[in-house]
């Protein structure tokens, strides 16, 4: 495992190194303005290196995954989550029509977790989460990719954690994940020379879910000898504390949309208003990007230390948590954002 973890790393190196080239060619660049983070024109599309090793991981497990039909969901959402990101780097496309791709693919992938699971209560209730959580967390992880290294450093901690908590299949795949966005850091942090681009910040975002909806699937089939949850209750509470990691993402993207929807702004459009942009003006895009890594990896211990736990306890330490990064997103908002 490590040293497949170190090989993908450095292909993942080498392979953004030859996309920086072309997006030079190509006069790919994010030109520095008011609504960025950024100070000077910086490349982009550099993820699409991890893309590419993700799905040359699936390959590699190909005979594996063929035995579960969360494997084609999972390739086919994360794939066109990745095309319609890389056609939306070259060429701006609307967000009707990047939403509708989003939609699709959380549901090729929620689909094939019901197919998997079957049609029961724990079934439909998995199947609805990984709909919900592949399509939010695939714009949360474009929205949250706007200072060098945050996206890809929080990459590393969240797919590493979940790869600890599944099966051979998904701890492969979260692995590779965790790898190859090791390897991007190389180029993104703490100075950025060429940004992951739509390509592959949606794309994560999409492996996120799906990933922490495995892991759960996976704690809950082992810790009850195979038996899926009839309740959905205990589901809904698991996912809960799982998603602590993402709790600092989710958190921040959540409360500055919503605010920005009662102002009546255009929450689609670029802006510089979370509470990690904010701090980055402020602190420097190195101590931000630190920050938020910390965070999600005190996600990841409550995570480990709780998961085990009696219900009332998981869903109280996952509450808590959250409660926690609100009062951060508030005070960052309220004493910082001036």
């Amino acid at each position: 495992m490590l040293l497949m973890y170190c090989i993908v790393m450095v292909m993942t190196l080498a392979m953004t190194g030859v996309a920086l080239l072309y997006a030079r060619r190509r006069q790919l660049v994010d030109e520095p303005g008011e609504r960025r983070s950024h100070s000077v024109a910086t490349a982009r599309g550099g993820g699409i290196a991890i893309v590419v090793m993700t799905l040359l991981g699936c390959m590699a497990l190909l005979g594996i995954g063929l035995k579960q039909p969360t494997f084609i969901g999972f390739v086919v959402g994360f794939t066109a989550v990745a095309i319609i990101g890389w056609i939306d780097d070259h060429r701006p496309l609307s967000v009707k029509i990047r939403l509708g791709i989003h939609v699709l693919a959380a549901l090729a992938f929620a689909l094939s977790v019901l197919a998997e699971l079957g049609v029961s209560a724990g079934g439909m209730t998995f199947a609805l989460l990984a709909f919900t959580l592949c399509l939010v967390l695939t714009n949360v992880w474009n929205f949250m990719d706007g200072i060098n290294g945050i996206a890809a450093g929080t990459g590393v901690v969240v797919f590493l954690a979940y790869s600890m908590l599944s099966s051979y299949f998904w701890q492969g795949i979260t692995l590779v994940l965790s790898a190859a966005c090791l390897g991007f850091l190389f180029w993104n942090f703490p100075k950025a020379k060429i940004f992951m681009g739509d390509v592959s910040s949606g794309a994560i975002g999409f492996a996120g879910g799906s990933a922490l909806i495995m892991a759960a699937v996976w704690l809950m089939t082992n810790m009850k000898d195979g038996a899926v949850y009839a309740s959905p209750l205990p589901v809904i509470v698991l996912v809960v504390l799982l998603s602590a990691p993402l709790a600092p993402f989710l958190v921040d993207t959540s409360l500055t949309l919503g605010r920005r929807i009662l102002n009546k702004e255009p929450w689609w459009t670029a802006h510089a208003q979370h509470a990690y942009q904010v701090l980055a003006r402020r602190f420097g895009h190195p101590r931000v990007t630190l920050g938020y890594v910390v965070l999600s990896a005190v996600g990841v211990g409550l995570v480990a230390y709780f998961y085990r736990s009696s219900m009332i306890v998981v869903l109280c330490s996952g509450m808590v948590w959250y409660i926690c990064n609100v009062i951060f997103w508030l005070f960052v908002q309220r004493k910082l954002a001036k």
